[in-house]
């Protein structure tokens, strides 16, 4: 009767195991031990660390404002899921780091990124720090040549990551996810999940 007792014990638990709601859409990421901070300057030329935005989620993506499609399709993205928020959208804080620092300047920055959201930031540094952080974030980047030195385009990884109000990494958001997905995990990274 004891052995009976302990299976069915077991059996239970492991269907309770089974029945555990998945806590994100989006990929967790919550147990890597890399992409804890950053020191960049905002396009209003603010220095900006990942403790600047304590309190709220964090979006961060690398990307550059000559894109053509990643760039701006995500940005979109994430703009529609703002609006989804509601009144959380104030709570969440969208960062466009550029991997391209050359063309990129400030007031491109602060023309371009504002352009899909006005809380939106674009932030910077010199190539050197960049290449850094994007290392860091296991970011991938490559310039590929155009028809003119300055006409060359970038290659860049997809994704965009998020960070709860605690400032922890913990979602790596996919590059055409649905941003009614994007809203719910951020409204899940907000609730404490």
């Amino acid at each position: 009767m004891k052995l009976l007792s302990a299976l069915l014990l077991c059996v239970a638990m492991l269907l309770a195991g089974c029945s555990e709601p998945q806590r994100f859409i989006s990929t967790d990421l919550s147990t890597v031990d890399w992409g804890k901070d950053f020191n960049l300057t905002d396009h209003n030329g603010k220095m900006a660390r990942l403790a600047d935005f304590r309190g709220k989620a964090v979006v961060m993506f690398f990307g550059y404002t000559q894109c053509p499609d990643v760039c701006p399709t995500t940005l979109s993205a994430m703009r529609e899921a703002m609006n989804l928020m509601g009144d959380d959208a104030r709570r969440v804080q969208v960062l466009f780091v550029t991997v391209d620092p050359a063309r990129d300047t400030p007031a491109l920055l602060a023309q371009y990124v504002p352009a899909f959201h006005p809380s939106f930031l674009g932030l910077y540094a010199d190539e050197k720090n960049i290449a850094a952080l994007a290392k860091d974030f296991k970011v991938f980047y490559a310039k590929q040549p155009g028809s003119t030195p300055g006409s060359y385009s970038i290659d860049h990884s997809t994704g965009s990551y998020a960070f709860d109000p605690q400032g922890k990494l913990r979602l790596l958001l996919r590059h055409g996810e649905a941003p009614a997905n994007i809203a719910a995990d951020l409204k899940a990274l907000l609730a404490g999940k």
